[in-house]
């Protein structure tokens, strides 16, 4: 990468996150949405993550000056990729969105730009064929908080090619991140085990096996899992993590069919800490 010009596109929780570490890592970033009201929050949420860095000793003031400096918002997706050499995107987890993104973005970007997508579940194959460079798409998966997780799941497809693996490892390494490589299958390594665990969780609250409350607290006590598995998808969205499993169900079979209680919670529009209510009730 000879400018180092990251753009990321989706201004949610996935794409903030990843856009604050590759300003901190000194990448020129440029976060694109289509919402401005979602462009508004990011900056809040990257000065407050800021300043909290500076509070905890993660960060130093001239670190958090240069976060703000490195990066810019944009809802103009043209405009945005430009100069970009490494193009990350975030959106939500829903096949016809990224196919709309990807055909746009392959439109717009130099030549030379990387294409990397933030899905969980998604065949990166499939994504590289809304493209005309094939060869340069992959998923560069990172994990929820972006900001804290040291995983980036790298997964290529039938046609990547050896050089864009390496500019995305590079760049992982630099954004402070842990990389693995994944060959392409659905659901990946990380994804196919969280949403196992997530849904059989969802499952035994249904079925009245223990509250909320003490599945979480089995798991974190009893398996050492950093958080619990209901706890996590409120953090994710219960909406991304129905859409996961659906993919799942639709592509490994039926052990990934979603619990309906999981289904009646999104219907209800609980979907997690975004909404202030999920599985727990969140206050401001």
């Amino acid at each position: 990468m000879t400018n180092q010009n990251i753009t990321v596109a989706g201004a949610g929780v996935m794409g903030r996150g990843i856009a604050y570490v590759s300003a901190l890592a000194g990448f020129h970033t440029i976060l694109v949405d289509v919402s401005k009201d979602q462009l508004e929050s990011a900056i809040k949420y990257v000065n407050t993550t800021a300043q909290k860095g500076i509070q905890k000793g993660k960060i130093t003031e001239k670190q958090a000056k240069n976060v703000l400096a490195n990066l810019e918002t944009t809802s103009k997706l043209k405009e945005a990729l430009v100069t970009t050499d490494l193009f990350i995107e975030a959106v939500p987890e829903k096949q016809h969105i990224k196919k709309m993104l990807m055909q746009d973005a392959d439109a717009f970007a130099p030549k030379h730009t990387i294409f990397a997508s933030n899905t969980s579940t998604i065949s990166p194959t499939e994504l590289a064929s809304f493209t005309n460079r094939p060869e340069q798409v992959a998923v560069m998966h990172f994990f929820n908080p972006a900001i804290q997780m040291p995983l980036v799941e790298i997964v290529r497809g039938i046609q990547t090619n050896d050089q864009t693996v390496k500019v995305i490892q590079e760049v992982a390494k630099k954004l402070g991140k842990e990389s693995v490589q994944v060959n392409e299958f659905p659901g990946f390594v990380t994804s196919r085990i969280s949403a196992l665990v997530g849904n059989e969780a969802f499952h035994m609250l249904q079925e009245g096996v223990a509250t909320a409350e003490d599945i979480d607290k089995a798991i974190r006590l009893g398996l050492n899992y950093p958080m619990g598995p209901l706890e996590l998808s409120d953090l994710v969205g219960l909406d991304a993590r129905l859409n996961n499993l659906k993919y799942l169900h639709e592509t490994l079979g039926e052990k990934y069919r979603p619990a309906p209680l999981l289904e009646q919670l999104v219907k209800a529009g609980r979907l997690g800490k975004k909404t202030m209510h999920g599985i727990y009730k969140y206050n401001e």
